[in-house]
């Protein structure tokens, strides 16, 4: 295998665990960041704490600092059900000992960039990238986008700088290119749950705790110091939403109205509101994501998706593992193959976790509270604990397996075709515990598996 100098643009986290990879195959590499060294700065106030799940894990164990970052989070088994007018209740995660983990995303990136400079990846921070030779992979860097340039030469360039990638920007001037960007209505703002005095939790800390009020809702997710970082999703405009709340007391009247419960747990309510920014959330696609043997996209500068099935990271990380195992197989020799090989096997598979992300925010802000919904999240994980190898829930084939993504969604549809015609059924919230209904489901799975074996014969022979 050839070593390669290899420039990185942008010290995220996808970005750090890139290199730590690249690092591992004995490559020289850099990595530009026009931000200065985030573990010298305060964080910003527009973090959404990260749920890292099994393909997260997988990546980050493959080069040995998986433990390393276990340290930093902290088990979730369950979500945490706050609806107003009831008492808490749970929604469990998977079978017993599947949890995702809670990880706060500025110390996580700190420790990152740490472990890559261990690692010998050469760090450029405050170096603005502004433009890209793509043929020739060059990158220029200065002060001002019309001031004077220095020059860099490399032999392949990653753009991992995020949604709004500098690099994805000089690719898209290019013929050909497919790119898409859609923001939700809902953005999102910052806010936070401050420890005990004693440093302990103010809520469960292994549960994800949601606020769910149907076009809105709030969450929050633990960290170690014994704080939550809460995250408010709700409309920039409209009846309720983020227009409507620019004085402390349209805040209060809004909090005491929606989300009493949390008052007392948030004392820097009206700073934290006041302080940090509402921020947007974008869908983004393109395609390709690579350009010749010298440039490719990894993570959210390929692919940008909404929170909502917290695999953001997962899906950044597994396009790392992903890249890595073409590499292998291509023994290292011939990078445009290897780019190729890379953005055809993941690009169905990061539509598919943007599609299942968007539908997630429905789910999770107003389904979580509708009794036909928890009725039907009932009867499926009855019948999936009885027929286990027959039903794997969505949940858990995206947040606890290392299928695609793309497999998922297709299997997903099917299963919520079948609940669909079970809960159109004549008292089925009196028959849904019986052999009844077991056989139904079934027989729609036997159908299924019918119909697609004809298809296939049909396609084929």
């Amino acid at each position: 295998m050839q070593t390669k100098n290899i420039a990185i643009v942008g010290s995220g986290l996808a970005g750090s665990l890139l290199a730590i990879y690249l690092r591992k195959r004995n490559h020289h590499v850099t990595v530009f960041d026009r931000r200065p060294d985030i573990r010298k700065v305060r964080f910003s106030g527009r973090s959404i704490n990260l749920a890292m799940s099994v393909r997260g894990w997988k990546a980050l164990d493959r080069v040995g600092i998986g433990e390393k970052i276990r340290e930093l989070a902290i088990p979730l088994n369950k979500r945490a059900m706050h609806v107003n007018g009831k008492p808490e209740y749970h929604q469990y995660y998977g079978n017993d000992g599947e949890a995702i983990y809670s990880i706060s995303r500025g110390v996580l990136n700190r420790k990152m960039i740490t472990l890559a400079e261990e690692a010998g990846v050469v760090f450029r921070f405050n170096e603005k990238v502004w433009d890209v030779n793509l043929v020739e992979a060059k990158i220029y860097t200065g002060e001002t986008e019309k001031g004077a340039w220095k020059e860099y030469q490399y032999d392949l360039i990653f753009g991992c700088d995020g949604a709004f990638s500098r690099v994805r920007h000089k690719m898209q001037r290019r013929s050909r290119f497919d790119y898409s960007q859609d923001f939700l209505s809902a953005g999102y703002k910052e806010l936070g749950i401050p420890a005990n005095s004693d440093g302990s939790h103010k809520l469960d800390k292994n549960s994800l705790h949601i606020w769910p009020r149907g076009k809105f809702m709030l969450i929050a997710l633990p960290n170690l110091d014994g704080s939550f970082t809460c995250t408010l999703f709700m409309p920039h405009e409209g009846e309720n939403s983020f227009e409507k709340l620019t004085s402390d007391t349209e805040v209060s009247e809004f909090w005491e109205q929606h989300f009493p419960d949390t008052i007392e747990l948030m004392p820097t309510l009206l700073e934290d509101f006041k302080n940090n920014p509402t921020s947007a959330l974008v869908t983004m696609k393109c395609y390709p994501w690579t350009y010749w043997d010298k440039v490719a996209l990894v993570g959210d500068s390929a692919h940008a998706i909404v929170p909502f099935y917290g695999q953001g990271i997962n899906a950044g990380f597994e396009d790392i593992s992903v890249l890595d195992d073409i590499i292998e197989a291509y023994k290292g020799e011939n990078w445009q193959d290897i780019f190729e090989s890379y953005q055809r096997t993941r690009k169905p598979d990061t539509d598919a976790i943007a599609e299942l992300s968007y539908r997630n925010f429905m789910e999770m802000s107003s389904k979580t509270a509708d009794p036909e919904f928890l009725l039907r999240k009932k009867i499926e994980k009855r019948f999936s604990e009885k027929y286990p190898d027959l039903w794997v829930p969505l949940y858990t084939r995206v947040t606890f397996s290392h299928k695609p993504y793309a497999e998922a969604l297709k299997l997903g549809d099917q299963q919520a075709r079948i609940m669909d015609e079970i809960m159109q059924l004549d008292n089925i919230e009196d028959l849904w515990g019986t052999q009844e209904i077991e056989d139904q489901i079934l027989n729609k799975i036997k159908k299924i598996t019918i119909d697609s074996k004809k298809r296939i014969t049909e396609k084929y022979f």
